[in-house]
Order: C-alpha cells, then sequence, then structure tokens
C-alpha cells in the first residue's frame, strides 16, 4: 500500500475518502490509470525498468520526495532521501536491530503489531523499540492512536493516555491516518493530539534521559557526540532559552535533538553552491526539510549567497540572521542566553552568547 502510494495508485483509504465525499470511484480511478500510464511512459523512455525499487527512486524524484522506504537504491549524484520504515510484522520484529541499522527512521505500524502480537507484548515491543531508536538517535514515528476520532470529536481516555505515553517514551513523530484523511473532525482531531504532546512534554525527565543517553553511548565518545552532549549539557546548565546549530549534512543537529534539550534546537543548514558553464544551484534543501521530522528540531536554510567556507565574518552574519529567526517566532527574547554550537576551521566551538536590548 506505501508503494502504491508513492506511485499515485489508489489505496483503500483514498477510495474510501471518494465514496465520502461522493465522488464516483470510477472517474478517480481513470484520473489516476491516465497519470500512471503518462508515468509508465516517461520510465519507458528513460531506461529500462529493473524492479519495483527502480520505479519507487524515479517517482520519488519526480514528486520531490524526502523520504524513501528502505530498499530504494539511490542512483549516483542524487540527493540522499532520508529512508523509513514501517514495521509490525513478525519478521520485522525478529530483525528490528538490524533494521534500525540499516533505516535513517522507523514508523511502527500499530494495527500490524496488533495482529502480530499478542495484546499484552504490543507495548513491551513498542517501548523497547522507542528506546533503541532514541539511544541510535533515529526519528521513531507511531501510528493508530486516537481512531475513535474518525468518527467523534473526543478521543477516549485510552487513546489520550496512549499519545501521552508516546510522548513519554521517546516518540519523534505521531502519525495520523484515518482520523484526518476520511475523518468527521480532521483539524480538531490536530489540535487535541498536538495538546496532549505539549502537555506531555511539559512532564518529560530530560535530566534522567540524558544520563542515560550519556551512559549507553559510552566513553570515549566520538568527535560529534561529544560536542553534541557538551552543548546540551551547557545549555542546561546555563538555562539558555535555544540552541543553534550550523550544519551543511544536519547530523550534528541530529545529534544534539538526540539527548532531547528543554530548549528547541535551530539546526541552521548552510547550503554549498554547485555551478558550471550553463547554471548554478545549492545544496541544503533536502537536509532541511529530513530534520522536520526530529523532535525539538527546528531547521532553517541560510542564504546561499553566504560562502561555505567558515569565516569569522560569515559565521557572525548568518548567527544574526538565526538570532532574528528566533525572535520571529517567539523562542528568543532579550538578555536571554543562547548556546551555539559551530565549526570554525578545523575546530569545533561551543559557545554561549547572551543577548543584549
Amino acid at each position: 500500500c506505501f508503494e502504491f502510494q508513492l506511485l499515485e495508485i489508489p489505496c483503500q483509504h483514498a477510495i474510501a475518502a471518494a465514496i465520502v465525499a461522493k465522488i464516483k470511484v470510477d472517474s478517480l480511478v481513470a484520473e489516476e490509470y491516465t497519470k500512471n500510464a503518462t508515468f509508465a511512459a516517461y520510465v519507458g523512455s528513460v531506461a529500462p525498468v529493473i524492479d519495483t525499487d527502480d520505479i519507487i527512486e524515479l517517482s520519488g524524484q519526480l514528486s520531490e520526495l524526502d523520504m524513501l522506504p528502505p530498499s530504494t537504491k539511490r542512483p549516483p549524484g542524487r540527493p540522499r532521501k532520508k529512508r523509513f520504515l514501517f514495521r509490525g510484522e513478525v519478521r520485522g520484529l525478529n530483525h528490528f536491530d538490524e533494521i534500525l541499522q540499516e533505516a535513517d527512521g522507523i514508523i511502527l505500524s500499530r494495527g500490524n503489531l496488533g495482529i502480530d502480537l499478542p495484546p499484552e507484548k504490543v507495548f513491551l515491543f513498542q517501548k523497547a523499540a522507542l528506546y533503541k531508536c532514541n539511544m541510535a538517535g533515529k526519528p521513531a514515528v507511531l501510528t493508530r492512536v486516537v481512531d475513535s476520532m474518525t468518527d467523534n470529536l473526543r478521543p477516549t481516555r485510552a487513546e489520550a493516555t496512549d499519545v501521552a505515553n508516546a510522548v513519554l517514551d521517546g516518540s519523534d513523530a505521531i502519525l495520523l491516518g484515518a482520523e484526518t484523511l476520511r475523518g468527521l473532525y480532521p483539524v480538531e482531531t490536530i489540535s487535541t493530539v498536538g495538546r496532549i504532546c505539549a502537555e506531555a512534554e511539559k512532564v518529560f525527565n530530560q535530566d534522567l534521559y540524558f544520563k542515560k543517553t550519556v551512559k549507553y553511548v559510552g566513553e570515549p565518545m566520538s568527535h560529534l557526540e561529544s560536542i553534541a552532549s557538551s552543548a546540551v549539557r551547557a545549555a542546561i546548565k546555563v538555562k539558555a532559552s535555544v540552541i543553534i546549530c550550523f550544519t551543511s549534512s544536519g547530523r550534528a543537529a541530529r545529534l544534539i535533538a538526540k539527548y532531547r534539550p528543554t530548549m528547541p534546537v535551530i539546526s541552521v543548514v548552510i547550503p554549498r553552491v554547485k555551478t558550471n558553464q550553463l547554471k548554478w544551484s545549492f545544496s541544503g534543501a533536502f537536509e532541511a526539510r529530513q530534520s522536520l521530522i526530529v523532535r525539538g528540531l527546528f531547521p532553517m536554510l541560510a542564504d546561499p549567497r553566504h560562502p561555505a567556507e567558515s569565516t569569522s565574518a560569515t559565521n557572525e552574519s548568518v548567527l544574526k540572521v538565526a538570532l532574528d529567526h528566533g525572535k520571529q517566532a517567539g523562542v528568543i527574547k532579550s538578555h536571554d542566553r543562547v548556546v551555539v554550537c559551530q565549526k570554525v576551521g578545523d575546530a569545533s566551538v561551543v559557545k554561549i552568547i547572551e543577548l543584549e536590548d
């Protein structure tokens, strides 16, 4: 079903939504068939189709998707897309560690978990999977949390508690499906789940989580791990309002977010300009968008006119833009302290600045 959605072939949810909206399913299928006929003709004109992965990859490039299934191959020269894996069947449960090592993130399909596992075992696997994703610094997404809101304005008490526990257990995101696709109250559903998540984050035990993560990583830490953990520790000690991280790939910012700081992390993605005799382009947009799935991380793309090389003038200029962005977003105020993580030359620097009026 996921592969079909990438190819824009109507799945069961799309057909159900069409019925609710009183649209003729025949016309929907005919429209999608026309799209896929055009797509198939394009594939045939470019290169022979080898397998399903090639089709998904090409479809993803045409649709400018940022995330793809993990088995998809990336052609040379293409931006690296995040590979997220739906997992809920028994085969995935038995090889979860190997899957996590290869994937960029995990989407726990709890509908399948409920089918393949005894009811008393579902929560145990969910907590274990979230813990492993957290320690690996890879996003974990949960599905099927407020099914009753497909037809009702309020979730059940069990569902509300389930959403809160997902946040407390370390989930990065909640994926809504039928509740917003064909539900009667899509806006109210998003608002309700958002409020529950916000309340749960207020009581999240960051101190315990930080100590647990540092212990799991162990010593000696890698260079990036030590910088990330030091930035979070410094931000907590000085009660900083935000952490600003300069990055080109997004990896450093994701490592900082891995330690779940109590303040937002602004990831400033520095573009790299590419030019030839005909045109110029820049990288960074994919990296910035892909960071949106990470909990507590707020990416922004720096001005591509700034050079990629780290110089004092460039860093100060980009930092000013990031601070202005934080002020506009309401997370930075006058006299706040801000922790900045950046690379100056060959050295990685963590510094604390205090804003003036």
